[in-house]
């Protein structure tokens, strides 16, 4: 016998023969763990409850469901729903573009906007002053987008503030609201200002992070604190910065239900309607439920491709993404 396997065979006999002993059963694991389960069995029930079983629903997309009839008493259709997509309803084509010039928009102009305020708060000396701006800009997420349209229509509104400003003054008065024209710009700068002071939480929290061993390395080398941030800053951020838009990824196409059904009706379908509101308008007001949930699933099955095919790419440039990538043997 070899010195490492007497070394072995002595470890075994110190701990008294653990190898001894029969794995815990399943049973046996959940009595030893019985009140961690049970602290998570609230939050277990409202995941089942309220997003794994209606994934249930959506058989409702190849049947001809009827409400009395209930779900599994419409008839099948097969894929008869689904004609909107491939036969290119103008409807439908109509809420797609807007969707996907919101998204491409909401990705250019919205998502890097709490990178660029999270730099600048990280930028201030003052803790205090830090603190209390912080605070102010992270009151708005907590109003609702009812107070939140309403704020802005009595703003930019034909009778708003700035309209009477205006006038005092013998200028025209601006049509901003109910402008279909600049109905998107007006939506980007409600989504600026409501949530980019909240989301910027978690790009401070991993400027914290970076250690500061590695400014003061780059300081020692000469570098200005423009070279800083690109060389020290961008870097330690990339990960996170990357994960959160592959996960934006999964609802790039819900780009504001709530904030666009309650302007639409100032504006107009044509420049308004999204998958969102063109699902709610045919399905729970036109009572064309298949359908409704036709569209509703295939995007679905896009924001999952997007997320499985962004954190591909994030894992060919080195980063973890969503999930790690198995080890290669």
């Amino acid at each position: 016998m070899t010195s490492l396997d007497e070394d072995r065979a002595r470890t075994r006999s110190a701990a008294g023969g653990d190898e001894a002993r029969p794995r815990p059963t399943f049973w046996q694991k959940v009595w030893r763990d019985r009140l961690l389960l049970l602290f998570a069995l609230p939050g277990f029930l409202v995941l089942m409850i309220y997003h794994y079983l209606p994934v249930l629903g959506n058989v409702i997309a190849f049947k001809n469901y009827r409400p009395y009839r209930g779900v599994w008493g419409s008839d099948w259709v097969g894929l008869e729903n689904f004609r909107v997509i491939y036969e290119g309803d103008p409807a439908f084509v109509n809420a797609l573009v807007n969707t996907l010039i919101l998204t491409l928009l909401q990705a250019v102009l919205v998502f890097p906007a709490p990178v660029v305020l999270a730099l600048l708060l990280n930028s201030l000396l003052s803790e205090r002053i830090k603190r209390i701006v912080q605070s102010i800009l992270y009151l708005p997420h907590f109003l609702s987008w009812v107070v939140v349209v309403a704020l802005f229509q009595q703003l930019l509104g034909g009778a708003g503030l700035l309209n009477n400003v205006l006038r005092s003054h013998g200028i025209e008065a601006l049509g901003i609201i109910g402008n279909p024209e600049l109905f998107r710009p007006l939506l980007l700068a409600q989504v600026l200002w409501k949530d980019t002071g909240w989301a910027t939480i978690i790009f401070l929290a991993a400027l914290a992070a970076i250690s500061s061993d590695l400014y003061e390395a780059a300081a020692v080398d000469g570098a200005g604190r423009w070279r800083q941030l690109l060389h020290v800053t961008l870097p330690g951020m990339k990960g996170v910065v990357i994960l959160l838009f592959i996960l934006q990824l999964g609802t790039s196409l819900s780009v504001g239900f709530e904030q666009i059904l309650l302007q639409q009706q100032a504006v107009g379908l044509a420049r308004s309607e999204v998958l969102d509101t063109y699902v709610y308008n045919r399905g729970v007001i036109g009572g064309n439920w298949g359908m409704a949930t036709a569209v509703g699933l295939v995007k679905s099955v896009v924001g999952v491709v997007l997320v499985l095919g962004a954190n591909k790419l994030a894992h060919m440039i080195g980063e973890a993404g969503v999930y790690a990538s198995p080890t290669k043997k």
